[in-house]
C-alpha cells in the first residue's frame, strides 16, 4: 500500500490506516526510537504513541511525506521520553520534597531575647 492510500484511510478515519502505517513504517519508527532510547520496550511505546498522534493530526494536516511525518513524531516523542528518564535519574523533584519535609527544623523567627521579652510582657 502506498502513502496516498494510507493517507486516504487516515482521512476516512479507517482503523486500517494504523495497521497499514505500522506494516510500512513500524520498523523505521522503531529504529529511530530505539537508537534514541536504547530500550526496545520504550521504543515500542513511542511508536504506538506516534501512531496515535498521527491518527489525531492527519485529518486537519495532510503531510507531504508520511515517512518523514511519522519519523518526526517518533523522534520528538523519544526525545521527550529520554528527557523524562534523565530527569528521574537526577531526582525528579525529590530534593524539593526533602527540603519541604525539613521545614519544621528551621528555627522560629526572632531571637531568644525577643521571645523572653514577649513572655515577660
Amino acid at each position: 500500500m502506498d502513502d496516498t492510500e494510507i493517507l486516504a484511510l487516515f482521512r476516512a478515519r479507517d482503523e486500517e490506516a494504523i495497521e497499514a502505517a505500522t506494516q510500512k513504517y513500524g520498523a523505521y519508527c522503531s529504529a529511530i526510537a530505539q537508537n534514541i532510547l536504547g530500550s526496545r520496550e520504550s521504543a515500542e511505546e513511542c511508536v504506538s504513541d506516534a501512531l496515535f498522534r498521527a491518527w489525531s493530526a492527519i485529518p486537519p494536516e495532510i503531510p507531504q511525506s508520511l515517512r518523514a511525518f511519522l519519523g518526526r513524531i517518533t523522534r520528538n516523542l523519544a526525545l521527550d521520553r529520554l528527557r523524562e528518564l534523565s530527569r528521574q535519574k537526577r531526582g525528579g523533584g525529590a530534593a524539593e520534597q526533602a527540603l519541604s519535609e525539613l521545614s519544621f527544623c528551621l528555627p522560629a523567627p526572632g531571637s531568644p531575647q525577643e521571645a523572653l521579652e514577649e513572655k515577660e510582657l
